[in-house]
């Protein structure tokens, strides 16, 4: 089948790292992302399905990928070559659920491996021990952190894939696939959401500052408004279409990124200490979702981050050059949110994020964050756009795969 592959060059990564900071397009031409003909993945044995793609989101950590930026860290996490793409709303290919409309939590967990739960009902992110990611599983899967990242179960960004049992949700019909795209990516930001909760109980009156409303911001906003009671949300945000989105989704106050610090200030009543880019709040928000995840937007949250509060990095950082004399001296909890699981709300009831995923994206009609699709032999032009979507008036950029491209 046709399909987008990576495969393993260090040349390639290294020609679309230095192109990249002028052009991302060209960045793409020239790195390791090739749409070509591959072989067929194998089925990995009993519980996988074949899964034909309808449409696939773009995300940041794939625009990381292609364009050389991302972290070595993860290259024993990863199998090459494989098909990108984990965003994704499919439908199943055989047998008597054939039709059915699926959509993928990407996480190739326990149970896709063969391997005991870590706890009943388990979610595939859940657990505190990663070592069945990093290993071949009994079924012969390579190592990979999720669908998209394996070259055993291929990915979204071609026309199928195969998906475990343990990762499939289904969709009701009345919810389209525009919306059902978007459930993956609400799932990270409600996930991050619902970490900011611990350090607001007992809290009267709590801030919680976003920097940040691309996709993962904009859906964390709308997991504080859904699932974090009482918070207000203050977002800082780029660009003004960014700024509209975040108040339609539940942010009380929604500044230019640059202003944010002030926002907060004015919200939380106390003193700046400095100024310029060294200034930093004598309290500040209780809790800061930093939805950017470079140097500089860490650098920020620390500046306006109450002592002792709680920063979660939903924005994947890569390497950063950081000061960290304010981390140290506000005592300030710096807290990773990287994918979803099993969730205990604030009522003391549990369930999985993607759950409440599907619930929110269709409360708040998430669709409305598509901006555009682009047949996979269109894909310099859909990761240039993805690349440039703020600037462009877009959010979230995806393949469409329907009518078989």
């Amino acid at each position: 089948m046709k399909a987008l592959q990576i495969r393993r060059s260090v040349a390639k990564f290294g020609a679309a790292r230095i192109l990249g900071a002028v052009s991302p397009s060209g960045s793409t031409k020239v790195g390791p992302l090739e749409h070509r003909t591959i072989d067929d993945p194998e089925c990995p044995g009993d519980g996988w399905h074949r899964v034909r793609t309808r449409l696939a989101g773009i995300c940041g950590s794939d625009l990381s990928l292609v364009g050389g930026h991302a972290s070595t860290y993860f290259d024993d996490w990863v199998s090459f070559p494989f098909v990108p793409g984990h965003e994704v709303v499919g439908e199943l290919a055989e047998g008597e659920s054939a039709g059915a409309r699926v959509v993928l939590e990407p996480v190739l967990g326990h149970a896709a491996r063969g391997i005991e739960l870590p706890f009943d009902g388990a979610s595939p992110a859940d657990g505190d021990d990663y070592a069945h990611l990093a290993v071949t599983s009994p079924q012969g899967v390579e190592p990979a952190i999720q669908t998209g990242f394996c070259c055993s179960t291929g990915g979204g960004w071609a026309p199928w894939f195969w998906a475990h049992e343990s990762q499939l949700h289904r969709i009701d019909d009345d919810m389209s696939d525009e919306r059902a795209v978007l459930v993956e990516p609400f799932a990270g930001g409600i996930h991050a959401a619902l970490l900011a909760a611990p350090a607001l109980v007992g809290v009267d009156e709590p801030v919680v500052a976003v920097l940040g409303a691309g996709t993962m911001g904009l859906a964390a906003v709308a997991g504080l408004k859904r699932y974090v009671p009482g918070a207000r949300i203050v977002v800082g945000a780029r660009y003004p279409h960014q700024r509209a989105l975040a108040e339609a989704l539940g942010a009380d106050v929604a500044v230019a990124a640059s202003d944010l610090d002030r926002a907060v200030r004015r919200e939380v009543g106390c003193h700046m200490i400095g100024n310029g880019e060294s200034g930093a709040l004598s309290s500040g928000a209780h809790v800061t979702i930093d939805a950017v995840g470079s140097s500089a937007s860490i650098a920020d949250c620390l500046r306006f981050t109450r002592p002792r509060g709680r920063i979660v990095l939903l924005g994947m950082p890569s390497r950063v050059d950081l000061d960290m004399t304010g981390l140290w001296h506000r005592e300030i909890e710096l807290k990773g949110a990287y994918t979803y699981g099993t969730e205990t709300l604030h009522d003391g009831s549990s369930t999985t994020t993607f759950q409440l995923a599907i619930d929110t994206v269709n409360a708040v009609e998430a669709e409305r964050l598509l901006s555009a699709t682009y047949r996979l032999a269109d894909h310099v032009d859909a990761i240039g756009h993805a690349a440039g979507a703020g600037r462009r008036g877009a959010v979230k950029i995806a393949f469409d795969l329907r009518d078989g491209a």
